[in-house]
């Protein structure tokens, strides 16, 4: 761990809010597990672990996520007494924290694929990644994990891309003709300020509302694929309905019968007649 000046602007940024406790890294393999080690050290609830640069981040089903140090902003936060450890609710609160800081302070209207990516302009620049922590048959704690394009040096290069990407700074207008730059601990700030809002208004419709009114391809078609090793496998494709209370995914199929989808090894994507990818 490294104690510098971006560790005290990260301190002065999170100033008030109440988490358990902050550790902040220059390089690091991986939020995820730095946070999984130190759950089994007693962590407390909201300790949160912030990367400058990851070595080893991943998204789901293993893959790499590309963290470019000074581009990208990468944390953990560890969320203990949870009310559920359904995955796909934290993950929802993760999604929605993003859009609404990245609304209220840039002014952008991102969307959230389901389940754990946020768009901009139909090009992934978050991706979200859960981890649940049993003790028993109980849930001990879960681990919420957000990585954010920043800059473009932290975009991906396409052919190491599943999706289309993009970052924050690639979608704000031009200041005094040159380009914005974000301040990364506000908005980390401002992400933490709405998860905290939310966190205890998981089961409640209005968490749902919100969730559900920034889903991208909303009465779109959209396919549904397994996720498998090397390949992709068609499930089913239909018209995107919406969310039911548990932040699953109800499907419209061709024959008028709903479909609900379940968090899982799957993947959405919009069909080639939508304008998709």
């Amino acid at each position: 761990m490294v104690l510098n000046n971006e560790h005290e602007a990260l301190s002065l940024a999170l100033k008030g809010l109440p988490l358990g406790a902050i550790r902040y890294f220059e390089r690091l393999g991986s939020t995820m597990d730095e946070a999984a080690a130190w759950l089994e050290q007693g962590a407390p609830d909201l300790a949160l672990i912030v990367a400058d640069e990851q070595t080893a981040g991943r998204g789901r089903f293993g893959r790499q996520w590309f963290t470019a140090p000074r581009a990208s902003l990468a944390f953990s936060l560890i969320i203990r007494r949870v009310e559920t450890a359904h995955p796909t609710l934290i993950t929802g609160l993760g999604a929605l924290a993003v859009c609404e800081a990245l609304e209220g302070l840039y002014g952008l209207q991102p969307q959230i694929k389901w389940p754990n990516d946020v768009l901009l302009n139909g090009r992934k620049t978050c991706g979200i990644l859960v981890e649940s922590h049993w003790q028993g048959n109980a849930p001990l704690s879960v681990v919420l994990g957000i990585g954010i394009n920043i800059a473009p040096s932290a975009v991906p290069p396409m052919d190491a891309a599943l999706f289309p990407a993009t970052c924050i700074e690639d979608n704000l207008p031009l200041a005094d003709g040159a380009p914005m730059t974000v301040n990364r601990f506000q908005l980390l700030a401002a992400i933490l300020e709405r998860l905290l809002l939310w966190r205890s208004h998981l089961r409640e419709e209005t968490f749902r509302e919100s969730w559900e009114a920034r889903l991208a391809y909303r009465q779109q078609s959209v396919q549904v694929l397994k996720n498998l090793e090397n390949d992709s496998e068609l499930i089913c494709e239909g018209t995107l309905q919406g969310l039911n209370a548990e932040g699953n995914l109800i499907l419209r199929l061709a024959n008028g019968e709903n479909q609900t989808l379940y968090f899982g090894e799957i993947r959405l994507r919009p069909t080639l007649s939508s304008g998709g990818v």
